[in-house]
């Protein structure tokens, strides 16, 4: 496809790096070229996607599935509050799903010309029928699909590719000069604004038809500073939003030499049993097991620690956790998942009892079981009444988590080891800075142990987890 050019004045930047289909350095240069993000799928290319579609079928396929993509990214990356990276990408393509005698194949291509995609769908068709045959691969059921006709969820910022880079740009310097100079002991300061927009056009040839657009945006800064001997302590914060207006564009700096200073003088601790609470950055760590082991792909494995539970008790009656697709504003927000299937409002944990699997066609068709939809949109964990600040005033001998390093979790039995940071709360106040680590059990009884829920979870995330309580939970440090 053609892209055309747009001309970004970028003010007082020396040494860049511009990355699209090919790499290039600017130096000493205050104007750059970047391609224009307007990337909306234009009725000419819809066309051409159902001829796409029409071609495949007249030509070998007994099924077929078209999607069309378009879509842009930028990136500002500063280093000390100096530019040290302009990265800008953009893409658009045609995806083919072609169901061929009993076979499958999925290929993709960004030349979107007439004659050049008649070759490169029979190529594929010829291609698909060298496979083994696999008959869990057909279109889903089409009275599942989504009809249309709901209210758009607005997703989409049509302001935001207008802004000027100028503007971007002074963002993330702006972040970085909340930190640089306010303390001694800061080695490094990292601070970057990054920007998107996706469009998205689906067809399939048992009756589907489906459109997304979706923008984004994102401010952040990390910093390092020098700690006790050799140890140099690092942490960040951000904020994110689908709409520019929407994005805290102060106090992202602030907050992240905040978070960082305070990990000065960490230290292990006695092992022991402990209250555990997780602050609301981290907590989607901890719902994350409970999510992938209801994939239909590790169900069809046998490899899921939750496989028939459906309807059982696994977690605390506290433990209610919901699939949101359709809030407005909202990341993760949608009508329909990739194979076309309408979304709807399910609980998935509810009063601890585990009531829906996320099965794909495919994998149900492998399972012999009835499908449900290929993945959540927006996990929204019933809050409680309390921030994290009320949560921990109210607890003695426990341990806030505030940062998961390294650790896994076990697909098969639920048993995970997860090393951890964070502080020890006594008499309901943060006290010594902890490290080196390690939180050990089983996903499960980790669930079970579930007494409580905050009322902050990051609404800018579609996984609306807020601070989580555990009671009796295994640490080893000392």
């Amino acid at each position: 496809m053609r892209c055309t050019l747009k001309t970004y004045k970028l003010k007082n930047l020396q040494t860049q790096k511009l990355k699209n289909s090919k790499t290039q350095k600017l130096t000493n240069s205050k104007t750059y070229k970047l391609k224009n993000s307007n990337n909306m799928i234009s009725d000419s290319n819809k066309k051409l996607a159902q001829w796409a579609m029409d071609f495949a079928l007249k030509n070998g396929c007994q099924a077929a599935r078209v999607n069309l993509y378009s879509g842009s990214n930028t990136t500002f990356e500063l280093r000390d509050a100096k530019m040290d990276k302009l990265q800008q990408a953009s893409e658009s393509g045609l995806s083919l799903s072609l169901y061929v005698d009993g076979r499958y194949g999925n290929y993709s291509t960004n030349r979107l010309e007439k004659k050049e995609l008649e070759s490169f769908i029979k190529n594929g068709i010829d291609s698909t029928r060298y496979l083994a045959k696999d008959e869990a691969r057909v279109l889903p059921d089409a009275s599942r699909y989504y009809k249309g006709g709901m209210p758009d969820l607005q997703l989409y910022d049509s302001k935001m590719a207008n802004i000027n880079p100028d503007e971007k740009v002074a963002l993330a310097v702006a972040a970085a000069n909340e930190v640089m100079g306010k303390d001694s002991r800061i080695i490094s300061v990292d601070s970057s604004y990054n920007d998107g927009e996706q469009f998205g056009y689906r067809l399939a040839s048992n009756g589907f038809e489906g459109e997304t657009k979706q923008s984004w945006c994102s401010l952040s800064t990390g910093v390092s500073i020098k700690g006790e001997g050799e140890a140099r302590p690092s942490d960040g914060w951000w904020d994110s939003s689908l709409y520019f207006d929407k994005l805290i564009k102060t106090g992202i700096g602030q907050t992240a030499l905040t978070r960082v200073l305070r990990k000065l003088g960490q230290q292990k601790i006695k092992s022991g049993k402990y209250t555990m609470v997780v602050d609301p950055v981290n907590a989607s760590r901890l719902i994350s097991p409970m999510m992938s082991a209801l994939n239909g792909g590790a169900l069809q494995q046998r490899n899921s620690f939750l496989m028939n539970k459906l309807g059982e008790k696994v977690g605390s009656e506290k433990f209610t956790l919901m699939d949101e697709p359709h809030l407005m504003q909202a990341s993760g927000a949608r009508y329909f998942d990739g194979e076309g299937i309408a979304t709807q409002r399910r609980p998935i944990y509810e009063n601890g009892v585990l009531k829906t699997y996320f099965i794909d066609t495919y994998n149900a068709k492998k399972m012999g079981v009835e499908p449900t939809i290929s993945g959540a949109s927006i996990l929204v964990l019933q809050p409680g009444n309390k921030n994290l600040e009320q949560l921990i005033a109210g607890l003695n001998n426990a341990i806030l988590v505030t940062g998961f390093n390294g650790g896994n979790s076990n697909s098969s039995t639920g048993d995970f080891s997860f090393g951890i940071e964070g502080f020890l709360i006594e008499n309901g106040k943060l006290t010594t800075p902890l490290s080196e680590m390690n939180v050990t059990g089983n996903m499960i009884t980790l669930w079970n142990s579930f007494v409580e829920a905050g009322n902050d979870p990051r609404l800018s995330s579609s996984w609306r987890i807020p601070s989580l309580v555990f009671e009796g939970v295994d640490f080893s440090g000392l």
